[in-house]
């Protein structure tokens, strides 16, 4: 019986979903919203660059051209890496673009009936006899709608387009400016213009305090285990003190004392978070010479000049304000349910029951496609009956262990908190899961050191 899978989204995490359900011997359908592959690179500020470098952001079975030189390639060399990486493997055909899942629904099982289940699905399996998913789709070019069922729909919506976090504010009838331009921040974060394999601090490459073996036993990890949780314990202070170097070096080498751009909290913390991001070259000369004024404002509000900053009195003229206040991502991921209790677990509700409802998955992580593409082989083996996933009481066990962890670790940014600091911990659960030797190297020592795995 032919099993029938729904991919949202045709972006990376689409793109790499469809290739290894595929190779599986599935025939899966993606739903794409736009009329080409892409995502969130499809359209995007003609200056935008990657902030992650290339070898961390690229296909495992797909190097980049050797024509793409720079260390962050930019929106038009991506975006054709990625149109590249689709006819390589043939993956356009299965494509339906101009196709807008404007709401996914199960039909199946009552929630009482599955509070009773002990495994995912009632039977621990990927496809269920017990339930089906019910898509409705819009055309966007001639606006008529059709409803897909299938038996399982994979999620690849993504978590920076479509639904901009604007904020409200009370309008204003004029403003008046000049032609400085201000950046205006609420908190202050650790920036760095970097490649990950040749930026150092005082020496030190940075890639080996926060990117291999060794800097994960510096940190605690969910499920762990005692030894590893005392030898953390024990290299706490090791911990301490790379991150102590490394903000000593960025405040040093941007002069962020200088312009009171020193963030509260660690270096540690932001990676842990996803959170650091890289300034432009140049940046900091554009503030040394004035054309570019720091801010750091809490809150700020308009008037007839332009801004004020809570707490101060002179108003700051500006012609035009650029909100850069990113997306709702968790609204984007909860509008696409009909059910409430779908909704209800996306906000982060104590009694969700998502785990009890198979025939779904969520897809997406930072540093795609390096991780994304190990979780998508993971799933097409999750589909395959390649091994089956452990009980409901276990899985939830486990997803408090990471809840507990992202919490310690990334404090106040808990909700946008992400694996950054435990890359190889996470990949070694997957590869384990598969049965898969999660060891790359043959040495001790050059295992220990390696960097984060292509």
């Amino acid at each position: 019986m032919e099993r029938k899978v729904a991919i949202i989204g045709a972006g990376i995490s689409g793109l790499l979903a469809c290739k290894y359900t595929l190779s599986k011997g599935f025939t899966p359908v993606v739903f794409e919203s736009r009329s080409s592959i892409g995502g969130v690179w499809r359209k995007t500020l003609e200056t935008t660059k990657l902030q992650t470098p290339k070898p961390f952001y690229q296909f495992s079975d797909f190097p980049w051209p050797s024509s793409v030189k720079e260390e962050f390639p930019n929106q038009f060399q991506l975006f054709d890496y990625l149109q590249s990486y689709a006819r390589h493997f043939d993956l356009l055909r299965h494509i339906k673009f101009n196709s807008k899942v404007v709401s996914i629904e199960y039909e199946g099982a009552s929630d009482e009936e599955m509070q009773a289940w002990e495994l995912w699905g009632g039977n621990g399996e990927p496809f269920s006899s017990k339930g089906k998913w019910n898509l409705t789709v819009t055309d966007t070019q001639i606006l008529s709608t059709e409803v897909y069922q299938v038996d399982f729909v994979i999620l690849c919506i993504g978590r920076f387009t479509d639904v901009p976090n604007i904020p409200e504010f009370p309008p204003q009838n004029s403003s008046k400016g000049n032609e400085q331009l201000w950046l205006v921040s609420r908190n202050m974060h650790w920036t760095y213009r970097w490649s990950v394999q040749q930026a150092n601090a005082m020496g030190v490459p940075l890639a080996y305090l926060y990117f291999s073996r060794f800097s994960e036993l510096l940190v605690h990890k969910p499920g762990e285990g005692f030894f590893l949780s005392l030898l953390a314990t024990i290299l706490s202070p090791v911990r301490w003190g790379f991150s102590k170097w490394v903000e000593s070096h960025i405040k040093k080498k941007l002069s962020l004392e200088k312009f009171g751009m020193v963030p509260k909290h660690s270096f540690l913390k932001e990676i842990s978070a996803c959170l650091i991001s890289t300034v432009p070259e140049g940046f900091y000369d554009r503030v040394e010479k004035g054309s570019i004024i720091l801010k750091k404002a809490p809150k700020f509000s308009f008037c007839e000049q332009g801004i004020v900053v809570d707490g101060e009195i002179t108003p700051i003229e500006t012609d035009l304000v650029i909100l850069a206040t990113g997306f709702k991502g968790e609204k984007k991921l909860k509008d696409i349910f009909v059910s409430p209790a779908f909704q209800d677990c996306i906000l982060g509700s104590p009694n969700c029951i998502v785990p009890f409802y198979s025939g779904n998955w969520i897809l997406g992580e930072y540093f795609k496609p390096v991780h994304i593409g190990d979780e998508c082989r993971w799933l097409a083996e999750l589909l395959d009956s390649t091994f089956k996933l452990p009980s409901i009481k276990e899985m939830e066990k486990d997803a408090a262990r990471w809840d507990k962890y992202m919490k310690q670790s990334s404090g106040e940014y808990y909700r946008r908190s992400c694996i950054g600091a435990l890359h190889i911990w996470y990949n070694d659960q997957l590869c384990k899961d598969m049965g898969w030797n999660p060891k790359r190297k043959k040495g001790f020592f050059a295992e220990l050191l390696s960097l984060c795995p292509k």
